[in-house]
């Protein structure tokens, strides 16, 4: 599944870089992009970045660690002046959606 992408402020390959350093602790050592967990970057004038992201289950336990980790990171970007972040179930999180190299890291494969 690839990461739909609305970038006004040409900034989503140093958010996705950013997002690409942070772990689902369960699932180390693939970190949130591999696994699939992001599904939009937006960001638009003004300096606001959108990430809309899911979780592995909804009753996760380190939810809140792992979105204020994503908010923390994307809003230390240079030209971001707000960082959200939103979470969705829909579509819900399926292993289908983790890249070859995430599935071979947790042997799945």
């Amino acid at each position: 599944m690839s990461i739909i992408i609305m970038d006004a402020l040409n900034l989503a390959d140093k958010i996705q870089e950013q997002l690409e350093t942070v772990y689902d602790p369960e699932l180390r050592p693939a970190n949130i992009v591999d696994l699939g967990l992001v599904y939009e970057i937006i960001t638009k004038q003004g300096g606001t970045a959108k990430i809309v992201m899911t979780l592995t289950a909804p009753g996760c336990p380190v939810a809140g660690e792992i979105m204020n980790e994503v908010q923390e990171k994307v809003a230390a970007i240079d030209g971001v002046s707000e960082a959200l972040v939103e979470l969705t179930f829909d579509p819900p999180w399926t292993k289908d959606m983790m890249t070859e190299e995430a599935k071979l890291e947790l042997g799945f494969l």
